[in-house]
Parts: structure tokens; sequence; C-alpha cells
């Protein structure tokens, strides 16, 4: 799974550069804050095979309820993608995405 390089933000964790993205609509559920906020991960140079992704406790900031939110900080990123290597997650190897859900 490759992301959109448009509308990602890169970070770097580790010595490593990834690329994250929050989708730009909220899907029904997310609108209706019945689902969280969710976002993608992939390892950016070299490009990784695997994709992270991980969700959140909190609904969207711009859900359609005005429900209380809190935005989403590169540094929430930076903790997402060590917590998901720690659990396993391999960017270069081939498979499905990796879930990483912190809403527990």
């Amino acid at each position: 799974m490759a992301l959109n390089k448009r509308g990602s933000r890169l970070i770097v964790v580790d010595g490593d550069h990834y690329r994250w993205i929050v989708r730009r609509k909220p899907t029904y559920c997310q609108g209706n804050a019945w689902t969280p906020l969710s976002f993608a991960v992939e390892r950016a140079n070299p490009p990784g095979r695997t994709a992270l992704v991980v969700r959140l406790a909190t609904p969207r900031l711009d859900n359609w309820l005005m429900a209380p939110a809190a935005p989403l900080l590169p540094s929430a990123v930076a903790s997402a993608i060590r917590q998901a290597l720690e659990h396993g997650w391999r960017p270069s190897a081939p498979g499905s995405p990796f879930v990483l859900d912190l809403g527990r």
C-alpha cells in the first residue's frame, strides 16, 4: 500500500523516515463520533511494503456532533510508530496492514 504524497506529512523517528496521513474527510461513523480518529503510516525512505494503521481513543476534530477531541500531534504519531515497532510491525516485510489500536 502506498500513501498518497499529497496531504501526507514526513516524520523522522529514531533516524528512519516515515510518511503519515489522516483521511481528508471523516467517514460517516467518524463524523458521528461513533468510531475514533485513525491515521496511516508507511516508511518513506526506502519505501515500506507494509502500512501501519493506528486507531486512537479520541474522535476526529471535525466530527459533526462537536464531541470533545484533541488534535493529532507529530509527537503522538512518533510514539505510535515506536509502539507499533515494539509490537511487531515490520515496514519492510510484505503483508497486510498492521493495525495498532490505542483506543483500548
